[in-house]
């Protein structure tokens, strides 16, 4: 959106960018007792690899079992497919409304999955802590706002390169960004974020400092200068 607004001929001092921020106050970063407790508050195993993806990704407010193909939940799916041939104990911890279409490849795959609709907010901050790994397979995003929440929560992130997470994410460094519908490096980079084989407390630190420098409060002075010459 920002190229295009220039291109069109906007000037560029007009012109302002601002992250989707995130209240790190809210989304604090898991420890290992919050992760048990959180998996034991929701029903998902302890010794499993759980994967999630909290955002609307169907059709209309309903079930939705028609994809929204923008949101790639059927490169999800496929992703989520290759990684079941790889890893002994998967499970699919989801949220968000319409999840239908996901739902029902998860039960076609075999492969385990729990659907919780977050009561609130606050809730949805602890769900974050039961997570190994959290995936963004879409095709266009303006955010989403899940790559800070889960930087925030010290959850490794593996994303497509799309919206925000194109000006956050320092690929191997705080999270891993792959292209667009690119299953092959969605699996092998989730793999990857699942191993041992990098400082996962580095990487989570390095997530986490991303998050507070787009904190809301953060932000204020990004806001102050939008607003500037329009608000007294």
């Amino acid at each position: 959106m920002e190229r295009l607004v220039l291109e069109a001929g906007v000037e560029p001092a007009k012109v302002h960018r601002i992250a989707i921020g995130v209240d790190t106050a809210r989304f604090q970063a898991k420890t290992n007792e919050s992760g048990a407790q959180a998996r034991q508050k929701y029903g998902l195993p302890q010794s499993a690899v759980v994967i999630g993806s909290f955002q609307k990704d169907g059709v209309g407010w309903a079930e939705g079992l028609e994809p929204k193909l923008v949101k790639g939940p059927d490169v999800f799916l496929s992703t989520i497919g290759r990684l079941k041939d790889q890893i002994p104990e998967i499970f699919v911890f989801l949220s968000g409304p319409a999840r239908g279409y996901v739902a029902s490849g998860l039960e076609e795959m075999g492969v385990p999955f729990r659907h919780h609709f977050a009561a609130n907010y606050d809730e949805l901050s602890h769900m974050y802590h039961a997570l190994d790994l959290y995936l963004v397979t879409s095709r266009d995003e303006g955010g989403p706002k899940a790559v800070l929440e889960a930087m925030a929560s010290g959850v490794p992130l593996v994303t497509t390169r799309v919206g925000q997470a194109v000006d956050l994410v320092d690929h191997g460094k705080n999270a891993w960004i792959v292209d667009v519908e690119d299953i092959e490096a969605l699996t092998h980079w989730a793999r990857h974020a699942l191993s041992d084989t990098y400082d996962r407390k580095a990487a989570a630190a390095a997530a986490r400092r991303t998050a507070e420098q787009h904190d809301l409060f953060a932000q204020i002075p990004q806001w102050r200068a939008f607003f500037a010459g329009y608000v007294a």
